[in-house]
């Protein structure tokens, strides 16, 4: 026990030093627990699809070729996944899968749903890029494992892992506008059955930038801590892990001076202060081992606390959630496997807003749900998984969840994929869409907002072709998103010019997202990437139906990625088409191209990079409407459609020490 305690405080004194990270690890993943559908055991960060849904994996090969200093700009490389800045004001960024928010998306972290609700707007800058092993997004209806609320799809986050080789990794990160990062993290296995491991994350950004010289900040001043500290039980017959993570995230923008020709006129400041506190707790005791008969206790717990101040206006909010899953899985022949479970969800958001009539709401739903899951496979030719899920909502009352996919791979060259599915969620106008009151507009809310309804459908067709001792891999796919009711974020419409309205469809709202994409080494030195992806998303306003805001009709993507001989020197560009769109009042932007390159140097125990992202300095002109008038209803930092700044770079140190292991 004293050699232990002596190990562990050696590795909290080397947890002092930033962290790296090695192009040449393993790429085998520890076999840690994995109680859900999706399961990595070797990748180099390429893309595989091989489950019976269609999953996108982006392995740490990918991570480390672009900047990605959160989950937010880690899809950079990736053709599913848009993101991009919410507003001007507050570096808020939203994703879009399928052609549709984020919000239809379900995020997870290891497999349990996280970052709902209130965590929505600013949830993306809650995960370290260095924390992250692997990212996979599961588009279409998905496993009903996990709840009801995915309706495009999933992304799943796994961290790092405490039985993952012992080492001390640390990433120092700066970049022309003086944002500097420090990451740290360090594992340890006190026996063969327990091991633990610590992460922590610091960034700050303290310099004003006004590049088009409006009186406002091009991104806000930002100060974020962030800790998870877990620990994992492992034996033959009961494993067990538990995670703990908290954060703290202030951000500060707004208009740096006063007007000398309007000095009495006050600044217009925006605050956004946030604390959050999660943890999660997987157990698993398994049954059979022949049969891989397993049970598992999930719980989840997290304590959202959220001020947001714009102008005279702010909105604060407390959620707090509690989640647990109890399942039983079992394969009862190499063809038959069957998941059962229970769940409960328990939401409790505690609000208060200058909008509100009343000082606070409270708005409370408890979600008890049941499932079952049955999948059959033929060799490896035919793979049928079918799911449905019984709900009760305190608020909406009971509904099912169907789900149904189908893989059929009738040749080693091809791979055909079909989904359908419902998805369902609760809407929360202002926990959501914060970043709205970025505005001068007045707002309104309809009574009696109905559940988001979905039916999700999808088509795709995987292609391997070997060529010069290589696979070229083409991948097709077709989505049809189709809404019974969704939320109606109504801007300028019915009540008026500068204002928003939350109401509930009527009409239609509908997706179509056509995507074709193909990846092929050149040889050992060169891995290329090219994509193209076409969306038709139009929404019912006041019985027009109309193109969705914000979204772009056409994306291309190209990377090239090129590695030395000796795998020493690595050079990344990606260029990247955005189509033309609509704004709110439907008239269109243009379409713009962005170019991010990046150098890496690797050494024995650590990495060198240098990089710089949107090299054509593309910018919008002027991201704020009425900055001048910020007081005034015509104000408006929320339409944004691209970059609010120009080029930028960045430099960065990552670093990996490995622990000797005894002979």
């Amino acid at each position: 026990m004293k050699n232990n305690l002596k190990r562990f405080l050696e590795y909290a004194l080397f947890l002092t030093i930033p962290h790296t990270y090695v192009w040449g690890q393993d790429n085998e993943i520890d076999s840690s627990v994995d109680l859900e559908e999706i399961v990595i055991k070797a990748y180099n960060g390429n893309e595989k699809k091989e489950k019976v849904d269609n999953v996108d994996f982006i392995g740490t090969g990918q991570l480390v070729r672009a900047a990605c200093c959160n989950l937010g700009e880690s899809f950079t490389t990736n053709p599913s996944v848009d993101a991009s800045y919410s507003d001007a004001a507050t570096g808020a960024k939203q994703i879009k899968l399928l052609g549709l928010n984020g919000k239809y998306v379900q995020m997870l972290i290891e497999n349990v749903p996280n970052l709902r609700g209130a965590a929505i707007p600013y949830g993306l800058s809650y995960i370290p890029g260095t924390w992250m092993q692997s990212i996979q997004v599961s588009k279409g209806a998905s496993s009903v494992k996990n709840g009801y609320e995915s309706t495009t799809g999933q992304i799943n986050i796994e961290f790092k892992k405490p039985k993952d080789e012992e080492s001390i990794n640390g990433n120092l990160f700066v970049n022309s506008n003086l944002k500097y990062e420090a990451n740290v993290d360090g594992n340890l296995h006190l026996n063969d059955r327990l091991s633990t491991n610590l992460m922590l994350h610091f960034e700050n950004q303290q310099m004003e930038h006004d590049g088009n010289n409006d009186n406002f900040m091009d991104m806000p001043r930002q100060r974020q801590y962030n800790l998870i500290h877990r620990w994992a039980y492992i034996s033959k017959k009961y494993a067990s892990q538990i995670l703990f993570n908290i954060l703290r995230d202030e951000r500060k923008s707004g208009m740096i001076k006063s007007d000398e020709n309007n000095s009495d006129i006050p600044l217009y400041h925006v605050g956004i202060e946030t604390n959050r506190y999660a943890f999660q707790w997987k157990n698993a005791l398994f049954l059979n081992s022949e049969k891989d008969a397993s049970v598992a206790l999930i719980l989840h717990g997290s304590w959202h606390d959220a001020d947001n101040a714009f102008g005279h206006s702010y909105y604060n909010v407390v959620q707090k959630n509690g989640y647990a899953q109890l399942l039983y899985e079992a394969d009862f022949s190499a063809r038959h496997n069957l998941a059962s479970g229970i769940s409960l969800n328990c939401d409790k958001y505690d609000e208060a807003s200058s909008l509100f009539l009343s000082d606070k709401s409270i708005d409370k739903e408890i979600v008890p749900g049941i499932y079952t899951q049955y999948t059959y496979k033929l060799h490896r030719k035919l793979t049928a998984m079918v799911g449905v899920r019984w709900d009760y909502s305190s608020k909406y009352d009971g509904f099912f969840t169907p789900r149904v996919h189908i893989k059929y791979s009738p040749s080693d060259i091809v791979t055909f994929r079909a989904s359908t599915g419902k998805g369902r969620r609760t809407p929360h106008c202002l926990a959501e869409n914060s970043h709205l009151l970025a505005s001068g507009r007045h707002f309104y809310f309809e009574k009696n907002l109905k559940q988001e309804e979905a039916w999700n459908y999808g088509f795709s067709t995987n292609f391997t072709f070997p060529i010069h001792n290589k696979n070229l891999e083409v991948n097709a796919e077709y989505y049809f998103t189709n809404f019974q009711n969704s939320l109606v974020v109504n801007v300028d419409g019915k009540n008026g010019e500068h204002t928003v309205s939350f109401e509930n469809l009527d009409g239609k709202n509908y997706s179509h997202t056509i995507q074709v994409d193909a990846t092929y080494p050149f040889g050992d030195i060169l891995d290329v990437t090219a994509a193209c992806r076409f969306n038709d998303v139009r929404t019912t306003f006041d019985g027009v139906l109309c193109t969705q805001p914000f979204t772009s009709r056409i994306k291309g993507l190209l990377t090239l990625g090129f590695k030395s001989n000796l795998d020493i020197w690595h050079f990344d560009i990606t260029g990247q088409i955005n189509g033309k769109g609509k704004l709110y009042n439907q008239t269109t932007y243009p379409a713009f191209f962005q170019l991010q390159a990046q150098i890496s140097r690797e050494f024995r125990h650590f990495t060198v990079y240098v990089g710089g992202e949107n090299l054509t300095a593309y910018k919008m002109k002027d991201p704020i409407i009425s900055a001048s008038n910020p007081w005034s209803d015509q104000f408006d930092a929320t339409q944004v459609w691209g970059p609010t700044h120009g080029a930028m770079a960045y430099a960065g140190l990552r670093f990996n020490f490995k622990r000797q292991s005894k002979n």
